[in-house]
């Protein structure tokens, strides 16, 4: 039986010690893709968000040195290129490509995001000569593919020219014009490869992070081909990361933020958890049936947990019980399955809080007595509430407007405090409630079984 073998891509790149751009943005690619990354450092840049204020290329010996013992030792089964810098390395790095024979992405990476110069003028043509012919995919952005083919690209139609010129003057298998930088409410990439054009469309994001881009995106192709997919499967799934990569990115720094392209499996990995917590804690509550149900609200009772900072931004971020836990001949049961959405109502409780506190992830609601508020304060958990009979007017006309305001005046009644509990008695039309937070949806829910243990003089061993 032959061992199934674990699939190796390289970046053959250069360093950025901010850790948004060069080798540490093609490692997270790789590593989100699930192929194990090697790497070739070509240069060392003293660079942030802000810019890049020095560089050192490595002697091209060193280069090729690296690119050997990876290849002689794990194999590799795709590689990629970003800043090369100079001839004698370009060089080098095409004659070890050139003897290994591995598929290669080339992002002919010239200036970096903030203005400085990554390729010299005079290695532009030794680039163009020696490695874009081996290239299986070439992936400039606007301006390096101007660059390339000799002309303005101003619309889709001249993307589609230049990659086309690239493509047959440099004898490069595919190129993709990447689209981030031109206008529209939608960024396009487009792709040349066997005679045939292919566009990648996603709408355009605003206010995302985009240092790294286009090294994220192409080792995420690299990585692509290391798998075993071709050419336009490795783009499209590229295409998936990046844009998460660029939605979620990491908001540090004071000048171009770094992408994230560890989204493409937080996202998918923590919704899992977060759905397995959910799952623990509504079996919590169906077996405190007994004890909780007495504090049972005619609105029906909900535990919702939401992904972890930076994923969850909106209701449908949160993950609750679709139609809520409710009562059945005397017990608890869930109503329907877990998922995204299913409470918007503790959900914009979550969403107000960890504004504050951004460890609080979950919420359960049952219904306001006196006692409960007692034992909560009684067993030294944080206890704060809203009146909202004083609600605002332009509050209260606002959909959705009630709970953060809520939340904020619940804070500001605890002196800045993060409340473990907030309670208000109601209003016309409004039962009153109380929420237990927790990190967790578990926390959340044994905060609530505590406490009604303790105000029914129950006493857990």
């Amino acid at each position: 039986m032959v061992e199934k073998r674990v699939p190796v891509a390289i970046t053959i790149a250069g360093v950025d010690s901010g850790g948004g751009a060069g080798i540490a943005a093609d490692l997270k690619a790789f590593a989100a893709m699930g192929v194990h990354g090697t790497l070739a450092v070509t240069s060392v840049t003293a660079q942030n968000t802000l810019g890049v204020t020095a560089i050192h290329d490595l002697p091209p010996e060193m280069v090729v040195e690296q690119i050997r013992v990876v290849a002689e030792d794990l194999g590799i089964d795709a590689g990629k290129t970003g800043m090369l810098s100079n001839s004698d390395i370009i060089k080098a790095v095409a004659r070890e490509v050139n003897k290994y024979g591995f598929p290669l992405v080339v992002d002919p990476v010239m200036i970096a995001k903030s203005g400085a110069q990554l390729l010299r003028e005079d290695a532009v043509e030794t680039l163009t000569n020696e490695l874009l012919p081996l290239a299986k995919l070439v992936t400039p952005n606007k301006m390096e593919a101007e660059k390339l083919a000799g002309m303005s690209i101003g619309s889709i139609e001249d993307a589609k020219r230049a990659a086309r010129v690239i493509s047959e003057k440099y004898g490069a298998e595919a190129v993709i014009v990447k689209g981030g930088h031109l206008s529209g409410d939608e960024s396009i990439d487009v792709l040349y490869y066997n005679g045939r054009y292919r566009e990648f469309r996603v709408p355009r994001i605003s206010n995302g992070c985009t240092h790294g881009t286009g090294c994220a995106f192409s080792a995420a192709i690299a990585a692509g081909l290391a798998k075993g997919l071709n050419l336009v499967e490795a783009v499209k799934e590229a295409k998936k990361l990046i844009t998460l990569a660029i939605d979620y990115g990491i908001k540090v720094g004071k000048g171009h933020c770094p992408v994230n392209p560890m989204a493409y499996i937080h996202i998918p990995a923590y919704s899992w958890i977060a759905s397995e917590r959910v799952e623990r804690a509504v079996s919590k509550i169906v077996e405190a049936s007994e004890d909780i149900i007495k504090y049972y609200p005619e609105v029906g009772i909900n535990i919702v947990e939401a992904l972890p900072e930076p994923y969850a931004r909106t209701v449908d971020d949160v993950i609750g019980v679709h139609g809520r836990i409710v009562k059945v001949m005397g017990t608890l049961h869930p109503a329907g399955p877990i998922g995204f959405g299913a409470s918007s109502h503790l959900a914009r409780y979550i969403l107000e809080i960890r504004k504050y506190n951004p460890r609080i992830n979950s919420a359960v609601n049952v219904k306001y007595s006196d006692e409960l508020v007692k034992a909560a304060e009684e067993l030294g958990f944080k206890v704060s509430f809203y009146d909202r009979s004083k609600e605002p007017p332009e509050v209260k006309n606002v959909e959705g407007a009630t709970i953060p305001w809520g939340v904020k005046e619940a804070i500001k009644n605890l002196t800045g405090q993060i409340p473990d509990i907030i309670y208000h008695k109601g209003d016309w039309g409004k039962e009153p409630m109380i929420v237990f937070f927790g990190e967790t949806a578990e926390e959340a829910v044994e905060k609530m079984i505590k406490t009604i243990r303790a105000a029914r003089g129950i006493r857990r061993d």
